[in-house]
């Protein structure tokens, strides 16, 4: 080091930083300093060092600065990895969930500090599962990285690109106009349409769907800037996938899934609090069958406030089919219905069918047939007292994973209904594939059989076939006893509805 400079010691963009240090050290000749910056070795590597100075004065009165440097380079490298780590996805290097919320609170601030205009999008791939489940995990790994370097390249420069979790990332374009921001959007939605995964020499198209939120001075918060960004994304899936919703605040149908929103944490706060409870309502015969004595009724579900007060199932399920709760409230019916059935032998012996509602998704949940069968297995429920309802819409919509649940539990000596049958376009072409043993008539033709005779006949062809392939017909909404004579005129078997009996808490039976 003799002869040189002390500025070819520094790294280059660290020499005015060391001026200015060095300057401020004979400033305060009386101060130790601390500084760190870095320094090229001889050999051209670089190094973080930690240095330590002070100004030393000799007898003459000249002063020099003394200074003693410890390399820090491994210790410099350790943090920042461990700060990469905390702000970045693993799996994509990307930017993480945590880091994302950080930086749009930042840019919040700044559109209310300033008046700017900036944009989030929300995507969320629609394909994803059925790589996952068919090429397994390592591939659906994979695809995400390959992904986060197809969208990398799609942004501009100054926006943050990240993965929020699952097959969603989010971007934050920051002084971006709501125009330019669909522009940026619709980039990354045709590069990941055209984009095809190769696994395995099987080739895989995806798609992506979508939800854009303006961030003004106007936005609430960036909880609730992720909230409209989830809903709009949502919105996209439902109009058809592949596409992009921007979110605006008079926007119904995005309301309406605010609102399913937060029926979604009141369900999970019932659930956790035990506050459902079971209701029954009467099926009447109108028909004489040999094998038909005893109690007909089905079980219906409500949810208790904190202040008692009891909800109908119409406010809550919506957001529990669309939001994959309903598995776990069929689970939670099927479990206190069977426990109940137990703990009362006497009804248990006259109960000719008791009827549990099931939802699309448990028709497709091998774990959720398994748990039916153990129930059987651990009760000793006679299989024949319990009927399974299934929505006619539900079973067309899982028809092969239907045909399998129904076939698995009718082995048992399970029955099965058809519920809302006639609402369907193919209503008559699929019920030779289900095996069912009722047909409920859907109420929108039912209550009107005393007036239209559309209605009258429909009602009329759905009992005719149901007779024609012995499946017993039940007739929901009867109201009055003009419809009631009017189903027996017709031969239906069962009636239902609040012109029989209104639902009742399931206590009343015993």
């Amino acid at each position: 080091l003799t002869g040189n400079s002390i500025v070819n010691v520094f790294y280059k963009d660290d020499v005015q930083t060391a001026l200015e240090y060095l300057h401020q050290c004979f400033a305060e000749p009386d101060t130790v300093h601390h500084w760190e910056l870095r320094m090229v070795r001889a050999d051209g590597l670089i190094l973080w060092v930690r240095e330590t100075a002070r100004v030393v004065t000799d007898t003459q009165g000249e002063s020099t600065a003394l200074i003693v440097c410890e390399d820090i380079t491994e210790i410099r490298q350790l943090t920042e990895q461990l700060s990469f780590q905390a702000s970045h996805d693993a799996l994509t290097g990307l930017v993480n969930r945590r880091e994302f919320e950080h930086r749009l609170q930042r840019v919040l601030d700044t559109a209310r500090n300033e008046q700017t205009e900036h944009a989030l999008c929300y995507l969320d791939l629609d394909q994803f599962k059925v790589i996952n489940d068919t090429c397994g995990h390592v591939a659906g790994d994979e695809l995400l990285r390959q992904l986060g370097s197809l969208l990398q390249k799609e942004i501009r420069k100054r926006d943050t690109l990240a993965r929020l979790g699952g097959d969603e990332f989010g971007v934050l374009m920051e002084h971006c106009s709501l125009k330019q921001a669909k522009r940026v959007a619709t980039k990354l939605r045709k590069a990941i349409e055209a984009f095809r995964f190769v696994w395995e020499e099987r080739s895989f198209a995806i798609g992506v769907s979508i939800g854009l939120v303006p961030i003004t001075a106007t936005s609430m918060n960036t909880i609730e800037i992720l909230k409209q960004a989830d809903a709009a994304c949502y919105a996209a899936k439902d109009r058809g996938r592949n596409r992009i919703h921007v979110y605006h605040q008079d926007d119904t149908e995005l309301a309406q899934r605010h609102g399913e929103m937060q029926w979604v944490a009141q369900i999970n706060r019932a659930l956790e609090e035990d506050r459902f409870c079971l209701y029954m309502q009467t099926i009447k015969p109108l028909l004489a069958h040999a094998d038909d004595t005893g109690d007909h009724y089905e079980l219906l579900l409500r949810m208790r406030e904190e202040d008692k007060r009891l909800i109908p199932p119409g406010a809550f399920l919506p957001a529990a089919e669309r939001y994959n709760l309903s598995t776990r409230l069929d689970r939670w019916v099927l479990d206190h219905a069977f426990d109940w059935l137990l703990g009362n032998p006497g009804h248990l012996e006259r109960l000719a069918h008791c009827a549990i509602n099931l939802s699309g998704l448990s028709l497709g949940d091998d774990e959720f047939l398994e748990h039916v069968i153990a129930r059987f297995e651990e009760t000793g429920i006679p299989p024949g007292k319990i009927c399974f309802e299934v929505t006619e819409t539900a079973a067309i919509a899982n028809l092969s994973s239907a045909t399998v649940f129904i076939k698995a539990l009718k082995e048992l000596g399970c029955q099965f209904a058809l519920d809302d049958f006639g609402s369907g376009l193919s209503s008559f072409a699929y019920l030779k594939t289900l095996p069912v043993d009722y047909l409920k008539i859907d109420g929108m033709f039912v209550k009107n059989i005393e007036t239209d005779r559309i209605d009258l006949a429909m009602v009329k062809s759905i009992n005719d076939i149901g007779k024609v392939m012995n499946i017993r017909t039940i007739a929901e909404f009867v109201e009055n006893d003009g419809i009631l004579e009017k189903l027996k005129e017709i031969g239906v078997d069962y009636a239902q509805g609040f012109g029989i009996a209104k639902p009742q808490p399931i206590e009343s039976m015993m």
